[in-house]
């Protein structure tokens, strides 16, 4: 019976303040999105970063045959030197950060360079004039600055690069997006809460007279409450659900339709991340809800 009342009673609030109650819905919705669409991106950027700073090697250029640099000045590194580095790289303190060691000759590099050059600008250019190097596959990525402090002073390198620097400017903008998002999301959460206070507010202010009565005939506090509470629990699970519904159609079609046919060497999320974002959101519409209930209940059904 106290059941079916309460219920009775959130379907009548519902219905009395439908256009507000409504608004909560689209607030509740849009807020929601940013937050899902900050997660997903962040993940996105977690994901493309395990697979491609796994992929990623460390180059160390040698000696050329004229280089500006003072370590070069002594002339093109040499096979001793070329077998010192490798030592270090193999055999040395290195070796447990060090996963391959690849060599490129110059006659290698110069093979490689002219495949790369379909119009001969550079026909002039001879194996002797390129540059030699080690291509180094580290066992953890994120050790590259303890690899290029100890090989970058070592007799015969002239440069040592991380092939890192070629994502960096890709995931600078990928972070700063995500901070947008998160940002928006915040003052759209911040809008549903004032939103959902409002349209409490409302509903309390309506009934206050049968409120008065149901505490004059003895009924507890949270009776009364109840039905008030879970009017904006069950507006903003709605804008919840439709947030979850948006975040898996856009990947659904955005992403595995799109994006993985057209751009086939990036691993992107799936709508299986989408399950795993759903039930924060869905705990973040109840938590905005209990906020709201609690900052406004105390004042509009005391008797």
């Amino acid at each position: 019976m106290r059941l079916r009342f309460i219920l009775g009673e959130v379907v009548n609030g519902l219905r009395r303040n439908s256009t507000m109650a409504l608004s909560v819905v689209l607030v509740t919705f849009v807020s929601l999105m940013f937050v899902g669409a900050a997660a997903l991106t962040q993940m996105q950027i977690d994901q493309l970063k395990d697979d491609w700073y796994g992929k990623v090697e460390i180059s160390i250029f040698l000696c050329p045959e004229s280089s500006r640099n003072e370590q070069c000045a002594e002339g093109p590194v040499t096979v001793a030197q070329e077998d010192a580095i490798r030592s270090v790289l193999e055999d040395g303190a290195l070796k447990d950060l060090v996963q391959e060691v690849y060599y490129e000759s110059r006659e290698q590099a110069f093979d490689k360079f002219v495949a790369n050059d379909e119009d001969g600008i550079w026909s002039s250019l001879t194996a002797d004039q390129m540059q030699p190097s080690f291509r180094v596959k580290l066992a953890d990525p994120e050790q590259y600055q303890v690899v290029a402090d100890a090989t970058e002073g070592l007799p015969g390198v002239d440069v040592v690069r991380d092939q890192r620097e070629i994502f960096s400017e890709l995931f600078r903008f990928l972070n700063a997006a995500t901070i947008v998002a998160a940002a928006l999301a915040a003052v759209m959460l911040l809008a549903a809460m004032l939103l959902i206070t409002t349209t409490i507010r409302l509903s309390a202010l309506s009934r206050r007279r049968e409120t008065q009565i149901m505490r004059m005939v003895g009924s507890s506090r949270s009776l009364i409450q109840m039905p008030f509470m879970l009017e904006g629990a069950v507006a903003a699970t709605g804008g919840a659900l439709l947030a979850v519904a948006g975040l898996f159609f856009g990947v659904r079609y955005l992403i595995d339709d799109w994006l993985r046919s057209s751009v086939t060497w990036v691993q992107y999320i799936g709508t299986q991340d989408v399950w795993s974002v759903a039930p924060w959101l869905l705990v973040i519409a109840v938590g905005l809800a209990a906020i709201a209930s609690v900052v406004t209940l105390g004042r509009y059904t005391r008797a």
